[in-house]
């Protein structure tokens, strides 16, 4: 009785077998057929491949949402060289609460050389040729996020040349945290000291033909300090014109945080457009000597994610292409010999051509038509 059962259980599978099998004596092969495979094959390698280079790629995912964090303090990273001496030139930020934050909070002055080595040039060279770049590619972005990791650097190496030359300029550099409100970060004359009302720097101890605003900007960044992300105004340098000459900028930061899988940082962009002129009272032009970096915070957060292609997916898309071309493949075959076929008879259907009608000796005609030419009655 088992066996009976188990006979009618494995007839049963037999007939839900989707996959019957043809004998071999019964398949016809044809040089047609072998190359239509040998195209197929051929192409499925090629997809394959491709899907493969995919599937070993990521991309770059960016949420928005609204920035709930205020209590916080936001740290700003600085690396500017002014081209005046230490002792000429004060750093601090001034925010909308009034909140003055010194540049001794956190911010180093060097003496330093303005003009730069030859490996220092080469460095800002393809700082500015990546900055060109990135305003006219926005995807390059999403390669420089994948590339950030703590042990890279973007930062100016040192000199390799050892220069007799006294020190022209001041190096800048260090962080500082403010308060998440806009504010006013500025290098001018005079170092700054409290003042009721604000604050206030002491120019008037220093000479005013030193006043000399050229800077550069080897770094400037707002948030946890991410070696390996190129921020908008990396490698610029401005050169003054006059003494009294001002330089802004207007900074839009937008907090960021970012996910990859070789790091996980809480960072900020930020956008920038910049404005310079000389500071002539008679005619109007109003205002300080100096550099000043005007910064407001915007309320979105973005969430950028490094996302990569699930193995199911992939697999997935290569069934499809394998399947896929196998169908396709199978159909231009049948259609392309369906075709042929039909050409071929016409061509043999125009070898067929009538004969005279054959009079008989009793007056009428025979109009049958021979099948061949040749054909004798």
């Amino acid at each position: 009785m088992r066996r009976l059962n188990r006979k009618k259980t494995l007839n049963l599978v037999k007939e839900l077998d989707a996959f019957p099998k043809v004998p071999e004596s019964y398949v016809e092969t044809s040089a047609s057929g072998g190359t239509v495979s040998l195209i197929a094959f051929t192409t499925m390698a090629l997809l394959t491949i491709m899907e493969f280079s995919v599937y070993q790629d990521t991309w770059m995912k960016y949420e928005y949402e609204v920035d709930k964090d205020f209590s916080s303090k936001l740290r700003i990273n600085i690396d500017i060289t002014v081209a005046m001496k230490c002792q000429y030139v004060g750093a601090d930020v001034l925010d909308l609460a009034e909140t003055m934050v010194a540049s001794a909070d956190g911010l180093v002055y060097e003496p330093a050389i303005f003009d730069l080595s030859p490996q220092q040039k080469e460095w800002q060279r393809m700082l500015q040729l990546i900055q060109s770049r990135l305003q006219e590619e926005h995807s390059l972005q999403d390669v420089i996020f994948k590339s950030a990791i703590k042990s890279a650097s973007t930062a100016l190496p040192p000199r390799e040349d050892d220069s007799s030359q006294p020190p022209d300029a001041c190096r800048i550099r260090g962080h500082l945290y403010v308060n998440k409100v806009a504010g006013n970060f500025h290098i001018t004359v005079g170092k700054a000291i409290p003042h009721p009302r604000g604050h206030a720097h002491l120019a008037a101890l220093v000479n005013h033909d030193s006043y000399n605003f050229s800077h550069r900007i080897d770094h400037l960044s707002f948030g946890e300090l991410v070696p390996g992300i190129i921020n908008p105004l990396d490698g610029t340098e401005k050169i003054a014109v006059d003494h009294n000459q001002m330089f802004q900028y207007f900074i839009t930061v937008v907090p960021t945080k970012l996910h990859t899988y070789k790091i996980s940082a809480d960072t900020h962009q930020f956008s920038v457009t910049e404005r310079e002129r000389v500071i002539n009272h008679a005619a109007g032009s109003h205002g300080v000597s100096g550099i000043f970096m005007k910064y407001d915070l915007s309320s979105l957060m973005v969430t950028v994610t490094e996302e990569h292609m699930p193995f199911w997916q992939f697999f997935v898309r290569l069934c499809g292409i394998v399947g896929g071309i196998f169908s396709t493949t199978g159909m231009l075959h049948g259609i392309g010999k369906f075709i042929v076929e039909i050409i071929c008879c016409r061509f043999r259907l125009g070898a067929y051509k009538p004969v005279n009608s054959i009079p008989f000796e009793d007056g009428h005609t025979d109009n049958h038509l021979p099948l061949l030419e040749n054909n004798t009655h």
